[in-house]
């Protein structure tokens, strides 16, 4: 992901009475068991992190199991969790090896072997589900269990960017006695040895979770029972905030409650950071699709007003990006504005001209219902499209998993969805939304792209990748296979009784629960 600066509005209640004492604000004896309820609108895909890749079920992930490594807040370079070290073979960006820590325990009692983990990631592989996380282990060859506590990574190719991707949820460890080895777990129950147990589930409204007596790991010890909750769209989470029923939201309110917030309200506590977390525009570049023809999509690229749909529909919350890198990563350029510095319908108008199409040309917008206000931002595009009767617009919006694999399958003309840094380097921006066979299956193709992706991962030092980015922004701006809209702030909103709240969402990828506090 990115190296995030986190601006914190609010993080300390002002002891304005004198007298006072520093400890009223440590954690009172009498809530040391009582639940802090979190409500988010990030839907969970799955219990499963071979059949897992987005944001909300990563999120629960974190929580729930380990990783080998894990990102310390606002970190660049993972660090150990349930590995005790990792490293690369000296002089060998191919192999990579961990040395797991002492005592770590599933649910069963079981100990945790390098079984486990060679177990998790091969299943990952072979399970290879649309809408899983197998992607980001294109160059792993084979994992190898040299013995109880060790374990090897062969790489096809040298990769510097391994060991982010062993940090995230699809790096998350399984007991294998649990989890079968070529499907998907289907029951709503969890085996992993993260710091919080989960305790039940009920898909769309509810994950109990409690703190993991045993876990064993980089965090020092474990948080408050939480109880993470589930709306279906901003709107109710909303409604449920002025109603008190979560004592936290987190992803996300609505950029009209977000907007009228003020960081001096005593009672809530408004905490915004700076993100990575980015939304495009997605053009399926196939030879069925309307869009096939890269005239047409440049087209699409000269109408689009990014500037607008950040201070209206997000009301300022959002800001307007140019490039498929967002701002704070090293290599980002501002390759769209470079291309395409203003909306003009005359260029669009002479390029749909050259391609020979007929006009309007018809084509279906796609969003995903209950992701934040996805249906103003489909109508505002709609609207800035289909001005000088260039494209007429069929917009429609389809429940969370039923997009997800309409994306997958390629049954989508054009879409727009949010893209949560699966971990702070430029390279998570690369190969999954760009490259070939790219988890947004977008059907774009580029060798020269592609030969960038790697050419990237040669490099330890990260800042010597910054000129294969640049050159990877530069194709995707001419090619446009999508097209960057905003980059989010993020916003965590607490009641005043509950601290915390700043440490949740850092941009890791990381959804720290355990943080979150009574005061």
């Amino acid at each position: 992901m990115r190296s995030v600066r986190m601006r914190i509005l609010v993080t300390l209640l002002v002891l304005a009475v004198v007298g006072i004492g520093g400890w009223q604000l440590l954690p009172s004896q009498e809530n040391k068991d009582r639940t802090i309820t979190v409500g988010t609108t990030d839907a969970v895909t799955g219990l499963d992190p071979a059949g897992a890749y987005d944001a909300g079920s990563w999120a629960l992930f974190s929580n729930v199991f380990q990783s080998l490594l894990t990102f310390e807040p606002d970190g660049v370079e993972p660090v150990p969790d349930a590995a005790k070290s990792c490293g690369f073979a000296p002089g060998d960006l191919k192999t990579y090896r961990c040395v797991l820590r002492d005592g770590i325990t599933f649910p069963s009692g079981r100990a945790m072997t390098a079984a486990d983990v060679k177990f998790s990631f091969d299943r990952v592989k072979k399970i290879h589900s649309d809408v899983g996380p197998s992607s980001l282990f294109d160059l792993l060859d084979s994992v190898t269990a040299d013995n109880a506590r060790t374990v090897t990574f062969h790489l096809k190719a040298p990769d510097a960017t391994f060991p982010l991707k062993v940090a995230t949820g699809a790096g998350a460890i399984v007991d294998k006695d649990s989890y079968p080895a070529d499907a998907l777990r289907k029951d709503a129950a969890v085996d992993g040895t993260g710091p919080y147990r989960l305790v039940s589930y009920t898909k769309g409204k509810l994950a109990e979770l409690t703190p993991n007596p045993h876990y064993k790991g980089y965090l020092s010890g474990t948080g408050r029972p939480i109880d993470l909750r589930y709306y279906s769209d901003s709107a109710k989470l909303d409604q449920a905030w002025k109603d008190k029923k979560v004592d936290v939201a987190s992803r996300t309110l609505s950029p009209d409650v977000l907007s009228r917030m003020t960081p001096i309200d005593p009672d809530e506590r408004v905490n915004e950071s700076d993100t990575s977390e980015t939304r495009n525009l997605y053009l399926n570049t196939r030879a069925a699709s309307p869009l096939h023809d890269v005239r047409v999509r440049q087209a699409i690229a000269w109408l689009v007003n990014r500037e607008q749909l950040a201070a209206t529909v997000y009301q300022g919350t959002v800001d307007p990006l140019y490039s498929l890198i967002p701002t704070g990563i090293t290599g980002h350029t501002t390759s769209f504005f470079d291309a395409y510095p203003t909306q003009s319908t005359t260029k669009a108008r002479a390029l749909l001209t050259q391609a020979g199409v007929s006009l309007p040309l018809r084509f279906t917008f796609a969003y995903g219902v209950g992701q934040g206000p996805g249906a103003e931002e489909a109508a505002a595009l709609k609207k800035q499209l289909e001005a000088g009767g260039l494209f007429k617009v069929d917009v429609k919006g389809y429940e969370w998993t039923d997009f997800q694999e309409r994306m997958a399958a390629g049954k989508l003309d054009a879409w727009s969805v949010g893209w949560v840094a699966d971990y702070p380097d430029a390279d998570t921006f690369g190969q999954p939304l760009v490259g070939t066979g790219s988890t947004m299956s977008t059907g774009y193709s580029n060798k020269d792209v592609d030969q960038s992706i790697r050419d990237s991962r040669r490099f330890a030092d990260r800042s010597r990748a910054a000129a294969d980015f640049q050159r990877i922004q530069s194709d995707v701006a001419a090619d446009v296979p999508l097209i960057p809209l905003w980059q989010r702030k993020e916003y965590t909103v607490s009641t005043e009784d509950v601290g915390g709240g700043q440490y949740l969402a850092d941009g890791t990828g990381v959804y720290r629960l355990w943080r979150l506090d009574w005061i």
